[in-house]
């Protein structure tokens, strides 16, 4: 009897430990509810064609990372598309405004938390929107993929206008970090570490980060193997420098690896994230704006 207890206390806290966030499904799931009516499945692979190649889970309508989740006519490309747009393209995906929405992809739920990010950005009911947690790795284990493309009839979601205080653009960092370091605000680059210090310079001319800037790599909360998020006592670990009544503006270099930093500093309660609208593809591509090298927030000039 006391083993039993034993037991099922360890389970319980186990448990307790290892809780999904709400919006975290997995295949089991999926597979139960993937012929409600009202179910629209997006995919988001890193490779696009793959949706053809490889195969998607059945009925998973295409969205291509690029294209779809920004603004095509901007410089970069991926500062957050139009009210209107981004409308239209939910809907040419079947979504309506009581559609059940479920996100995934191939890249350890970085690319859905863009897409996850921009239905809160523009008014979606985010009860109605869950994320794969382990992706098409969680799908193929017991399940098939198929190669044609879903087809689904238009859909009639109307979406709100953004919500302005999750967006920052880069006037307010260079302002509220840069100039004033504002005690109240933390800056997070949460691009890999290689990228931040300089020593490696992709998606734009300079290398380095943001005057100010502290790295978090947001991949570093998710596992390599499974692909599926850590627990919230490890997310905690990964952030603890972060402190949770302070505003956190984000970047990264292309808005999919911030999207993520979002979603797993509001799972553990900060309550102001927001996102620099063009990250890194946008300050690391403007020569006049200050760049320091190398793993401290400051450096040089900077440091006085």
């Amino acid at each position: 009897m006391r083993k039993t207890v034993l037991s099922l206390l360890l389970w319980s806290l186990w448990s307790a430990a290892y809780a999904r966030p709400g919006f975290l499904v997995d295949a089991d799931w999926l597979a139960e509810h993937i012929e409600d009516e009202s179910l629209v499945v997006l995919e988001v692979r890193y490779h696009p064609h793959r949706y053809y190649t490889v195969g998607h889970i059945p009925g998973a309508v295409q969205v291509q990372r690029f294209k779809d989740l920004g603004d095509n006519h901007a410089v970069p490309l991926m500062r957050f598309p139009s009210h209107e747009v981004f409308q239209d393209r939910l809907r040419s995906w079947g979504v309506n405004n009581d559609s059940t929405i479920v996100l995934y992809d191939d890249s350890r739920t970085a690319l859905t938390s863009r897409l996850y990010f921009m239905l809160e950005l523009y008014g979606f009911n985010m009860a109605q929107v869950k994320i794969l947690d382990g992706g098409t790795l969680e799908w193929s284990a017991f399940n098939d993929l198929e190669k044609e493309p879903a087809e689904r009839q238009t859909g009639t979601v109307t979406l709100k206008p953004a919500t302005h205080d999750l967006l920052v653009e880069w006037t307010d960092v260079y302002d509220d970090v840069v100039s004033r370091r504002d005690p109240n605000v933390v800056l997070l680059d949460a691009r890999p570490k290689d990228m931040y210090t300089g020593e490696v310079i992709r998606h734009s001319i300079q290398g380095g980060h943001i005057p100010g800037a502290v790295n978090i790599v947001s991949l570093d909360g998710t596992d390599t193997q499974s692909q599926k998020w850590l627990s919230d006592d490890g997310l905690a670990e990964l952030y603890k420098s972060i402190p949770k009544e302070k505003t956190v503006y984000v970047y990264c270099h292309d808005g999919f690896r911030m999207s993520l930093a979002y979603l797993q500093l509001k799972q553990l309660g900060v309550k102001d994230v927001r996102l620099y609208n063009g990250g890194w593809s946008h300050w690391g591509n403007e020569l006049t704006l200050p760049v320091v090298e190398g793993g401290k927030p400051y450096s040089g000039d900077y440091e006085l």
